[in-house]
């Protein structure tokens, strides 16, 4: 099977490159420097030369705050290239598999949103994915979308990668207590994936939505918690106080749901993916930073 990773520089393109490696699949990693996926013709001309079975789209214009102000470049990125990467696909016969968000809903839900759920997003960022996604399925390409939500790994910026920054250079931090959500570890959405190829290469798979996240939920506030809790462990500084805040004390220019846990047994039933195990993702990435000299331990 030909695999074609495309966002191959974020955070989520570099751990499909740790578990992909572990693979036989003949695999190609390209960033947005390589292929312009908003020029149609060009798009055509180079996905045809690498002709793919799988195209996994973990590119994504993803700065949500800086969306607000920016609609034009987040709907081309998010939006646009999406249609004419889905486009592409139909056109050569190849699975897409597009990474999703669970900005798609508006986080007024008191239980966890299912794939049949009411889409309803209050964000630029949000409408640009949810746009994404539709442009998929009126592409009537074979396809499967990944929602998942609160991303964060050993690589680029991101919650854990910033409380290390913070937590290293300040006494007191204030996080928002009142936003619950589920980490995820990108290392595991991109175990999900590998795990999907095969029932895409023996063609037993049907097009469609699934969630992925982590498999318990909290608050920011307890999320960095958990963080400082396994940073100390390791012999990190931490902030001697962290004090839980309110959404209205802490404004952005994007709204953040307040409730965006996804519900992930349809991705368990129907490819037994458990989901995430974010704690222990925690544990790892801290690890694997120290090991690799990303950060230093005072122990």
């Amino acid at each position: 099977m030909r695999v074609l990773v495309l966002g191959s520089k974020g955070q989520l393109g570099l751990c499909l490159y740790d578990q992909l490696i572990k693979t036989d699949y003949e695999v190609t990693y390209v960033s947005r420097a390589d292929i312009d996926v908003g020029d149609l013709l060009s798009l055509n001309e180079k996905i045809l030369s690498i002709k793919p079975d799988v195209v996994i789209n973990a590119s994504a214009y993803t700065a949500v705050d800086k969306a607000e102000n920016d609609r034009k470049m987040v709907d081309l990125i998010n939006h646009l290239a999406v249609d004419n990467l889905a486009n592409a696909c139909k056109n050569l016969g190849s699975w897409l598999i597009h990474v999703s968000t669970d900005y798609v809903f508006d986080g007024t839900a008191i239980k966890p949103y299912s794939e049949d759920d009411q889409v309803n997003p209050q964000t630029e960022y949000g409408e640009s994915k949810l746009n994404g996604e539709l442009a998929i399925k009126r592409s009537g390409c074979n396809h499967i979308i990944i929602r998942t939500a609160w991303v964060f790994s050993e690589y680029g910026y991101n919650f854990l990668t910033t409380m290390l920054r913070l937590g290293a250079n300040r006494d007191e931090l204030n996080i928002v207590g009142d936003q619950v959500g589920c980490p995820t570890y990108a290392q595991d959405i991109a175990k999900a994936i590998v795990s999907i190829l095969p029932s895409l290469d023996s063609k037993i798979s049907a097009s469609g939505v699934f969630h992925y996240c982590g498999d318990q939920s909290c608050s920011w506030y307890e999320f960095a918690q958990a963080i400082f809790v396994e940073a100390e462990a390791c012999g990190l500084k931490i902030p001697n106080r962290i004090n839980s805040i309110e959404t209205s004390e802490y404004v952005t220019s994007a709204i953040r749901p307040a409730y965006s846990v996804l519900d992930c047994s349809k991705i368990d039933n129907t490819f037994g993916i458990a989901p995430s195990n974010w704690r222990y993702g925690v544990k790892y990435v801290l690890k694997k930073m120290i090991n690799d000299g990303l950060i230093h331990s005072t122990s």
